[in-house]
C-alpha cells in the first residue's frame, strides 16, 4: 500500500508542474551504486568513480559549511555526524536555527569575502531558492541519483533540488479527544464538539495560509480554486468550532488547544516527544491532502564547493534519504527507495499513507496565500492570535 502510495504522490507532483515522469527503470538505473557520475552522465566501465574522486577532493578541503540543521530536525544530528566520520571531514556549523533568509543573507554577505562565516550548502523554501538563483547565489549541481529524483521537484539545471516534504495533517492529543478527526468534514459534524486550533494567523501564517488552502481542496475547490477554505473556515467559526487561539506543543499537551493543523514532520516530531504522555495522534485527513518540500542547495560562493558537492551526494544517497525518513521528513527519492526496498521493515511501518497528496506549483501557492490573506477577514472574521 505505502509503494502505491508514494508512486501516486510523485505522479502528482510532476503533473502539477507540467513535468513528466521518468520511467520506474530509469529511476532504478540512477542508485548509487550504478554507473552514473557525479552529474547524472554515464561513465565507461573501468574509469575513475566520480564519487570517489569528489570525496578525495573534498577531504583535500577538509570542511563543510552548513547553516540552518537543528540537530533534532529531520535527524541532521545523525546525518552530520554520519558524513564528518564517514568522508573525515570537519562540520564547521553556523546558526543552526537560521531561517530561510538568514539562509540566503549569509550567502549575499560573504560572497565578496568568503570566510569562516560563508556557508557551503543551504536547506530553503523553494521561493527561497528561486529568488536565490535569479540573483546568482546558487551554483548548479546535479548529484549521481538525479535521474531517480522527479522532475517537477528540482530545478532543471540542478541550481536546487527538493530534499525532503511534509503533508498537512490533524495533531490531536488523543488523551483529551477519544475520536480525534480522520477528515475535514469531522470538524463539522453536528454529533461531534470538536474545536479546531490552527498553528498560526492565517493573515500572516504560511502553515495556517496552507490549512486554509488544504480545506479548499477537500470542499469543493482546487489548487487554482482556494476561495473554497475561506467558506469552510467561515462555516468553522459560524459554528463556534475555530478557537481563537494559536496552538503550539504547551497548549497541544494541555489540553487548552488539542487539535490543531501541522506539517507531518511537527506533528511526529512532537508525538515522540511527549512518548504517549499525552498520546498524540498524527492523522493525514482522507481529503485534502496538501504537501509541501523544501530544497538543497549550493552557494556559488562555497568556501569548500567539492565537500558541498559531496553532502549532497551524501543527502541523496540511499543512506542519506534513510536518516531523513528516520527523522519523519519523507524523502523526495522515496518512491525510487520503496522500489528497491531500500527501506528497513521497522521504518517503512512508520511511513504515512500520503495518496492523494498534491503539490502546488510557486505560481499557485503565491496566488492562494494572496487570496487568503486578504480575504480572511472579511469572509471568515476571526482573529486569531
Amino acid at each position: 500500500m505505502a509503494r502505491a502510495a508514494l508512486a501516486a504522490v510523485l505522479v502528482i507532483v510532476a503533473s502539477a508542474c507540467g513535468d513528466a515522469q521518468p520511467s520506474q527503470s530509469n529511476r532504478r538505473s540512477a542508485s548509487p551504486g550504478a554507473s552514473t557520475g557525479a552529474a547524472g552522465s554515464s561513465r565507461p566501465a573501468g574509469s575513475p568513480d566520480p564519487i570517489t574522486e569528489l570525496a578525495a577532493a573534498a577531504r583535500a578541503e577538509g570542511t563543510l559549511t552548513t547553516i540552518g540543521l537543528p540537530h533534532d530536525w529531520c535527524g541532521y544530528g545523525d546525518a552530520l555526524e554520519t558524513f564528518s566520520s564517514r568522508y573525515g571531514i570537519t562540520v564547521h556549523e553556523l546558526n543552526q536555527d537560521a531561517g530561510f533568509a538568514d539562509q540566503v543573507k549569509a550567502i549575499r554577505t560573504s560572497k565578496d569575502a568568503p570566510g569562516p562565516d560563508a556557508p557551503d550548502v543551504v536547506d530553503i523554501g523553494r521561493s527561497f531558492a528561486a529568488k536565490a538563483k535569479t540573483d546568482k547565489l546558487l551554483a548548479p549541481y546535479k548529484v549521481a541519483t538525479w535521474a531517480s529524483i522527479p522532475p517537477a521537484t528540482k530545478d532543471p539545471s540542478g541550481y536546487w533540488t527538493g530534499d525532503y516534504f511534509g503533508v498537512l495533517a490533524f495533531e490531536t492529543n488523543a488523551s483529551a479527544i477519544a475520536n480525534p478527526p480522520a477528515d475535514w468534514a469531522d470538524l463539522l459534524d453536528p454529533d461531534q464538539s470538536l474545536l479546531l486550533a490552527l498553528s498560526g494567523d492565517p493573515r500572516v501564517s504560511d502553515q495556517a495560509i496552507q490549512t486554509v488552502y488544504a480545506a479548499a481542496l477537500a470542499n469543493g475547490g482546487s489548487l487554482t480554486n482556494p476561495q473554497a477554505g475561506l467558506t469552510y473556515f467561515q462555516k468553522l467559526h459560524k459554528a463556534g468550532r475555530l478557537s481563537p487561539r494559536i496552538a503550539d506543543s504547551g497548549s497541544i499537551d494541555a489540553g487548552i488547544t488539542p487539535i490543531t493543523v501541522r506539517w507531518t514532520y511537527n506533528g511526529f516530531a512532537h508525538r515522540d516527544q511527549t512518548a504517549g504522555n499525552p498520546e498524540i495522534d498524527v492523522t493525514i485527513p482522507a481529503s485534502g491532502r496538501l504537501g509541501s518540500y523544501y530544497v538543497q542547495a549550493i552557494s556559488a560562493f562555497a568556501p569548500h564547493p567539492n565537500a558541498a558537492r559531496l553532502w549532497l551526494e551524501f543527502l541523496y544517497s540511499d543512506d542519506g534519504q534513510g536518516v531523513w525518513l528516520k527523522g519523519h521528513c519523507l524523502p523526495v527519492r522515496l518512491d525510487d527507495l520503496l522500489a528497491n526496498d531500500a527501506i528497513p521493515a521497522d521504518v517503512l511501518a512508520e511511513v504515512p499513507d500520503v495518496e492523494g497528496t498534491v503539490f502546488p506549483t510557486l505560481d499557485q501557492l503565491n496566488a492562494a496565500s494572496t487570496l487568503i490573506t486578504s480575504r480572511w477577514n472579511a469572509v471568515v472574521g476571526a482573529d486569531i492570535k
